[in-house]
């Protein structure tokens, strides 16, 4: 139980990597809000979470810009008062080539997969700042660090985050605020469930040679959450099955 008492905020967090984030929180003590689209499905997270013992809470909220992220931090402090550990995990994930994607498609990556961390960021890093605490850990993407055919818009917009995470480590790092990131690589969730065959083959050219699992990674964001990690600032650690080393 080593979150008791703190509050944690995680973004995109009623299926996939998020919501087994929030359940791994929440596990450790945290009070977890979740905030995503789908209120059926954050609804039975919630319903998970508190079933084993745990704090939970559901924000509806369709993030795509800086009023709806200033919103949504400001309706998390409403619940729980102080939004100690952040989660920036809601994001898309759209694949193809650069001469097919549209001006809207573009805005519309950018602005769940950058611009909406960058907001939550603002509004919830200086109330950290001023109490001397807090962690925020970004979920980037290991084609943010390599160039890959059809990932351009997907990569670029992470490797966006993964700068990110390191100024945000200088800007707040001083005033007690860690900011890390964690940077999966092929992971079954359904979210990936289209991808078929692609998402194994993908997963073979690492040392793992499998898809890592949405638990896996979750692990990865609950030790960054944690006093374990309190030397650990700007950081992006790669759970990727290896292929970081490759």
């Amino acid at each position: 139980m080593e979150l008791q008492g703190m509050a944690a905020l995680v973004t995109g967090g009623t299926s996939g990597i998020g919501r087994a984030a929030a359940v791994a929180l929440a596990q450790r003590g945290a009070r977890v809000v979740i905030s995503g689209r789908d209120a059926g499905r954050g609804d039975e997270v919630v319903r998970e979470i508190r079933a084993a013992g745990g704090e939970a809470d559901f924000l509806a909220v369709d993030l795509r810009d800086e009023a709806s992220a200033r919103a949504l931090a400001g309706r998390a402090r409403e619940l729980v008062g102080e939004v100690d550990i952040l989660v920036n995990n809601a994001g898309v994930y759209p694949f193809g080539p650069t001469e097919q994607t549209t001006g809207q498609d573009f805005d519309a990556v950018y602005s769940l997969n950058v611009k909406a961390p960058f907001f939550l960021v603002a509004e919830l890093a200086p109330d950290m700042a001023k109490r001397g605490r807090g962690a925020i850990i970004n979920v980037t993407t290991m084609v943010a660090e390599f160039g890959a055919a059809g990932m351009a818009l997907y990569g670029s917009s992470k490797a966006a985050l993964v700068l990110l995470t390191k100024s945000w480590a200088a800007e707040y790092g001083p005033s007690g605020v860690r900011v890390n990131a964690v940077s999966p690589g092929p992971t079954r969730t359904s979210g990936t469930s289209g991808m078929g065959d692609d998402l194994d083959q993908l997963a073979a050219q690492a040392p793992a040679g499998r898809p890592g699992s949405a638990e896996e990674i979750a692990e990865a964001i609950a030790f960054l959450a944690t006093d374990r990690a309190s030397f650990v600032h700007g950081a992006v650690l790669p759970v990727d099955g290896g292929r970081v080393a490759v």
